[in-house]
Formats: C-alpha cells, structure tokens, sequence
C-alpha cells in the first residue's frame, strides 16, 4: 500500500469528506434552534458551527485514515464528530492528549455545546 499523506487524497475524497462534515455542522445548528440553546437563526452562528464541523471533519478523516479504519467507519465517526461540534475537538483533543501522555487543559463552564 503506497504511503499516504494529506496531499495524496483526490479532491473527490476531501469534497465528500467536506460535504459530510458541514452537513453535520447544519445538523448541529438546527439541534441548537430546537432544543432552545439560540433562540433564533443567526447566519453567524450557522456559519462558525459550519467551519467548526468543517475543520474537526477533516480531522477525524485524517486521524480514521492513520488507524486503518474501513471508509463505512471513517464516514460514521466524521459525520458524528462533526455533529458534535466543539464537543468533537475536545474528544479528539483528549485523545491527543491521551496519545502523547500529557493532561489535556481544563475546560471552563459552557465549553461543551
């Protein structure tokens, strides 16, 4: 199996990657209008749970492709990961952190939506 890196992905890969991943940022937005955490749409809001999601997506991507995962697995963990939103960075902060064996920083009040 040739070496892979971030850059040796198609561009077809990343855009399903991408696509699934701010899929689950929308997700996201809409589970925070239902359950009362805004109280109203707010492009702004929908856009930064977007890149959030965006961002930890092709993370947990990378991080699926260095464990071997099967694609069915890559796709479920990007897709819940980034639904999570910043729920997802801490996971997988935590799991670095974990990793290298050090104490991952402690979370304030509020930093878990």
């Amino acid at each position: 199996m040739p070496h892979k890196d971030p850059t040796s992905y198609s561009w077809i890969t990343y855009a399903w990657v991408i696509a699934l991943a701010t899929w689950g940022g929308v997700t996201h937005n809409i589970r925070k209008l239902r359950t009362g955490m805004i109280t109203r749409f707010s492009i702004s809001e929908l856009v930064g749970d977007i890149a959030i999601s965006g961002f930890i997506g092709v993370l947990t991507f990378w991080l699926c492709e260095a464990a071997g995962f099967t694609e069915l697995w890559t796709a479920f963990l990007v897709g819940i990961t980034s639904h999570m939103g910043t729920r997802g960075l801490m996971a997988l902060e935590d799991m670095a952190a974990k990793k290298i064996g050090v104490s991952a920083p402690p979370r304030k009040d509020g930093e878990n939506d």
